[in-house]
């Protein structure tokens, strides 16, 4: 009975599509790829109900100056991106309803793909083998999570797995590009110049209202079901989590306090620096190595941001992972395989993982 009342409380709220009880799986030779070959369970794969593309992925969407977006609360996520000079944020009251953003920044091709039900971010290269394609939204889950396809090959890809799980392209694993999602805020502080997706996108939608009703706030309640379940945190607190060959660890937002903090971490042999602040709301990571397979000693920079850290050499760098003054300058970390999502979504997808602090 609480289930169902939860759902209904839910349903609700859920503008886009209607709902049932109780979810059901595709079933076999159902799914949407080129082929009924999946490399995931194909009964753990889900219809979320509207269907393919009925969740309308953007592509090329406008954008507006910091100034002009009314739209979007001081306190509001946004997942922004940097390239070349340009600094762009996507709201998460565009992401919630859209989920994917098909865009160019000084000419990278990335999409911004986002899952309002495992609230994981995430910055996919559209180049794949040479061909650029746009993602848009299959209507499946797995994991409670979004399988965006692409439309060159109709290939099915799992978000969170960061491979392709069903088509033509099976196997293949996806680019990833360094995001940074915090309030609009703080970004704004990071980068005042930045331009910020438009809410005149072509599509009646209310974005300033979140679409899912009480769920990202109703800790112990998931819609769909998940492979592996984990109490060790509440499923829906924030972390930031890094996915390397091997091993997984996540690093609470709530572990980060009122300062700039700098974690010099080895997770499977792997140097990684992660660096967060909790009231600010950002955490990011990245491969630590000098070049000759020792870790650079980072220490936390505090109210000059887009810098966060230097280094022992006086080197300042920024969000990114960018080297921007000292002797170092113009060297770059590499993006560690990471992203912010829900607790349950990293517990369901890599029941291995780590919590930073817990070992």
């Amino acid at each position: 009975m609480k289930k169902k009342l939860v759902i209904g409380i839910l349903c609700s709220s859920m503008l886009l599509w209607g709902c049932e009880d109780e979810p059901s799986s595709i079933g076999n030779g159902s799914g949407s790829g080129n082929n009924s070959s999946w490399s995931i369970p194909i009964d753990e794969v889900f219809d979320g109900g509207p269907g393919k593309d009925g969740i309308p992925a953007l592509a090329e969407p406008g954008f507006i100056a910091a100034g002009e977006a009314d739209y979007v609360g001081e306190n509001d996520l946004v997942i922004g991106y940097v390239a070349g000079n340009e600094a762009r944020a996507y709201p998460h009251h565009i992401l919630d309803w859209h989920e994917i953003i098909n865009d160019k920044v000084s000419g990278v091709n990335i999409a911004i793909t986002y899952c309002p039900l495992t609230g994981t971010g995430i910055g996919w290269n559209r180049e794949i083998n040479g061909k650029v394609t746009t993602f848009g939204v299959s209507g499946l889950l797995y994991n409670s999570n979004l399988i965006p396809y692409d439309r060159e090959s109709g290939s099915n890809w799992s978000q969170i797995r960061l491979d392709c799980v069903n088509g033509n392209l099976i196997g293949t694993e996806i680019e990833t590009f360094p995001l940074v999602e915090t309030t609009w805020k703080t970004w704004k502080q990071m980068y005042p110049n930045t331009k910020v997706v438009s809410s005149n996108t072509g599509h009646n939608r209310s974005y300033g209202r979140y679409p899912y009703g009480g769920y990202r706030t109703t800790n112990d309640f998931l819609i769909f079901p998940v492979a592996n379940e984990d109490d060790r945190l509440p499923n829906k607190d924030r972390v930031h989590g890094v996915v390397l060959s091997g091993g997984t660890r996540v690093y609470p937002l709530t572990r980060f306090g009122e300062e700039v903090t700098v974690i010099n971490d080895n997770l499977k042999g792997r140097n990684i620096v992660v660096v967060g602040h909790g009231t600010d709301n950002f955490v990011v990571s990245f491969l630590n190595d000098a070049g000759d397979g020792t870790p650079i000693s980072f220490t936390p920079v505090q109210d000059k941001y887009p810098i966060v850290m230097s280094d022992d050499a006086g080197t300042m760098w920024d969000v990114f992972g960018k080297a921007v003054s000292g002797p170092g300058e113009g060297a770059r970390l590499t993006h560690a395989r990471s992203f912010m999502g829900y607790w349950f979504s990293f517990a369901a997808f890599y029941p291995e993982v780590t919590i930073y602090g817990d070992i």
